[in-house]
């Protein structure tokens, strides 16, 4: 098969590689739409341990099932297998299991390729009006999914909430799109990449913000924020902007120390939960939100074929991509 192969920092070459083995009990997946990622990048540049060179990266896809448990079916893909047993999948939790695998993450080669394996269970059956390229969207926004639920159980409910989202890719927009879609009205994403705000302003009613326009607002505004990035500056840009009381859900991984004020949180009784990736439940209301429309026309993503996918990362690296996400054509 044709992939897309990770094989040194910010290097990529699309070539020849093995067909994944098919474990027993599982589907074999022609890839009709992958996305590029934020942990993708990470990986390209170098960044993650866990993924190192060589390596077919990406695990936000959408497909035909071509041998296995439902040939024949369209599906969207939830990337993470887990072994169905411990107690965090016992409790729903399976994005806790211990033994969890993710596709582009050894032993599980990833989805810039022709072809995946995954188990049964990681599929959800897609509607004929639904194209792979929306389908493949419902990875990266489950998590923004995921981060709206566990920042509404934090504060009892999102009524007459004012909410801030950090980071507008595709899991921020998600986040924003989530929040919309649970009755939130006053949404505002904070977005570096000016590239970036006419795709954000059309998929919702946001305000679009810049980092310097949060730091130049009074502090402790905003009942819930949902950083999506990760980086010690905006978890100090959510240290700032959260109100006494308030929830910080922290799902970006941009990197790993800095910027929490814990002096705030503590004296003000703020929250900070971490947020990885989402529950089967959470695809699952996710991807049901995408086909009944509820998360709007999603037409923001750039689409380009994945031979061309080098380019691609090579784009969103020195910031010429203006859409919060680009699907790869295998």
């Amino acid at each position: 098969m044709k992939a897309l192969v990770y094989t040194a920092p910010e290097t990529l070459a699309y070539r020849e590689e093995p067909a994944p083995e098919l474990p027993a009990g599982e589907c074999l997946v022609r890839v009709e739409a992958v996305g590029i990622c934020g942990s993708d990048m990470h990986a390209y540049l170098g960044h993650d341990e866990r993924r190192p060179a060589p390596l077919i990266l990406g695990h936000e896809a959408a497909g035909v099932v071509i041998d296995g448990p439902g040939t024949g079916r369209r599906v969207t893909v939830n990337p993470l297998a887990t072994c169905g047993q411990c107690k965090a999948c016992r409790e729903g939790r399976n994005n806790l299991c211990p033994k969890r695998q993710i596709l582009s993450m050894a032993p599980r080669q990833g989805a810039f390729a022709e072809l995946i394996a995954i188990p049964p269970q990681n599929l959800v059956e897609m509607p004929d009006h639904v194209s792979f390229e929306k389908a493949c969207l419902a990875e990266p926004l489950a998590c923004g999914w995921h981060a709206m639920r566990l920042g509404a159980r934090a504060l009892g409910g999102l009524l007459d909430t004012r909410c801030l989202v950090i980071g507008g890719g595709a899991i921020g927009l998600g986040a924003a799109l989530a929040l919309k879609a649970n009755g939130v009205s006053d949404i505002t994403i904070s977005e570096a990449n000016q590239k970036r705000v006419p795709a954000l302003t059309s998929a919702g009613d946001f305000s679009v913000v810049t980092p310097d326009d949060i730091l130049a607002q009074d502090p402790g505004g905003y009942d819930l924020v949902i950083d999506c990035v990760g980086f010690s500056a905006t978890r100090a840009s959510a240290s700032r902007a959260v109100r006494p009381g308030g929830v910080i859900v922290h799902i970006g991984l941009g990197d790993a120390a800095g910027g929490i004020d814990i002096r705030r949180l503590t004296l003000q009784e703020i929250s900070f939960i971490g947020a990885y990736t989402y529950t089967p439940q959470d695809f699952r209301d996710t991807a049901a939100a995408i086909f009944s429309g509820l998360l709007g026309s999603l037409d923001w993503a750039e689409l380009r074929a994945l031979e061309d996918g080098a380019e691609a990362f090579s784009d969103i690296r020195a910031g010429r991509a203006a859409a919060p996400k680009i699907i790869l054509k295998p």
